[in-house]
């Protein structure tokens, strides 16, 4: 079944500021690098047609010689514009909606595909609308004329150009922050201030955090942990946490003032395979062969290579697994159940403590006190949400929404012998926590995705 999925981001703009720029769909390109050109038939209204190229060389050749022409289904000005184009035996549907929010606009992005063909439409053209909708909702915001107030905070991000990262940056653009990223390679694609850094000692991107008016830091740099957990591996991943965090402290303190707002990543994966230990923000870490060396090894001095007096608030961030469409762990669970994988990974009794994107970019905005309802304290803070699950639960609620049958499961022996294969770590899959946070409701904080059928629900075209 392919479908609908669904994204919504608020833009710090009015709707008939955001409405201009959306209904010229001649404009599309500017905003969405998925598609290389529109051309309309006539001025854009209900019944209009038109013809657009996605941006790919071998399928826009195909698409502008068998492709037929899309039609303007809804055309609301301020409020609703939607496009529909036929597909072989099916459809695909397009629609923006803009509601008025305090203090600006929620935009909401609405992709169908309908018919016998709707599995192969959406693996064929959905990527062309739906990979980096939130980056594309930046660009949206800009072209529709966001500019950061005088009294922006000014969001220096390390590890920007990472998955977390990129969704971070372009939440608070939408939201009128200033954000730069510092990347050891700048990417003319990516839409953000880029600044060079080696990640590994103070050069002249320590300037970034001398800039006039309220500074932010969030620390997410770090090599992936999607790999084999070799000795060299291990200490890479561990290298690449601590140096660069050494890095960002040392400029700091180069500093008047101490930064007021410092977001320190960490993971819960800290304490390891937990069992069923419930760990919560004042859990203590494993020590001894309790403690991983890939899992404890490298998040216990992450941690510690941060030093809290270079912020006068400063939080650090022990994530659980971040679900999101484009998140390589929620690609590999959806492919691992769309493939016949779907049952129980080894024993099936480990805790798979997550957070939907969403709640994760709230919790971040509020540790960077932009939510005036939500009052965090400084210190250790869990980003998971009170509803952790079994592997056996993840994978039955899995197969029900993808509309996947029962599967077999997966024998520990074959994961491990995958893992080598696929040059991962089987730890991974067969570790767990059950992980959960007791500040975030002292603070105020309500998840918007709280359950995982809500969450994938959302998440999963349905």
């Amino acid at each position: 079944m392919a479908g609908t999925t669904k994204y919504t981001q608020f833009i710090a703009l009015p709707p008939e500021s955001v409405w201009p720029v959306l209904a010229d769909l001649t404009r599309l390109p500017e905003w969405n690098p998925g598609v290389t050109s529109v051309r309309m038939h006539s001025p854009v209204a209900l019944g209009a047609k038109g013809d657009y190229l996605p941006n790919d060389t071998i399928t826009s050749k195909i698409h502008a010689r068998l492709a037929d022409s899309f039609t303007v289904t809804a055309f609301t000005p301020n409020y609703e514009l939607a496009i529909a184009a036929p597909e072989p035996a099916g459809a695909m549907t397009l629609a923006w909606r803009l509601v008025a929010r305090d203090g600006g606009t929620e935009l909401s992005q609405e992709l169908r595909f309908s018919g016998p063909s709707a599995g192969v439409a959406r693996q064929v053209v959905a990527k062309y609308f739906e990979a980096g909708a939130r980056v594309a909702f930046s660009r949206l915001a800009r072209l529709a004329g966001l500019v950061p107030a005088n009294d922006a905070l000014s969001v220096v991000v390390a590890g920007g150009s990472g998955a977390l990262g990129q969704q971070v940056a372009a939440d608070l653009v939408c939201r009128g922050q200033r954000v730069t990223l510092l990347t050891r390679g700048v990417n003319a694609k990516v839409p953000f201030r880029q600044v060079l850094w080696d990640g590994r000692s103070v050069g002249a991107w320590a300037s970034e955090l001398r800039e006039p008016g309220r500074i932010a830091v969030i620390n997410l740099a770090g090599k992936l942990v999607d790999c084999r957990p070799t000795e060299r591996n291990i200490a890479e991943l561990r290298s690449s946490r601590v140096d660069s965090t050494a890095a960002l402290v040392a400029a700091a303190r180069e500093r008047a003032t101490p930064v007021d707002y410092w977001i320190q990543a960490s993971t819960t994966a800290i304490w390891s395979d937990a069992g069923e230990t419930r760990c919560t923000e004042s859990t203590p870490l494993p020590v001894g062969d309790a403690a991983l060396p890939q899992m404890t090894g490298v998040a216990a001095p992450w941690e510690e290579a941060f030093d809290p007096s270079v912020a006068k608030h400063s939080t650090v961030l022990r994530t659980s697994i971040v679900l999101d469409p484009e998140s390589p762990a929620l690609r590999r669970l959806v492919g691992l159940t769309k493939g016949g994988l779907g049952g129980r990974v080894g024993p099936g009794d480990q805790w798979f403590s997550w957070i939907h994107l969403d709640d994760w970019l709230a919790i971040v905005r509020a540790a960077l006190g932009l939510d005036p309802e939500v009052s965090l304290p400084d210190g250790i803070l869990v980003a998971a949400t009170d509803f952790p699950v079994r592997n056996t639960e993840l994978m039955a609620t899995l197969r029900r929404l993808l509309h996947r049958p029962p599967a077999l499961p997966t024998p520990k022996a074959l994961l491990k012998v995958g893992a080598v294969a696929l040059r991962t770590d089987a730890a991974l899959g067969l570790t767990g926590r059950h992980a959960t946070s007791e500040v975030l409701p002292n603070a105020g904080f309500t998840f918007k995705y709280p359950t995982l059928d809500e969450a994938l629900t959302d998440l999963l075209p349905h």
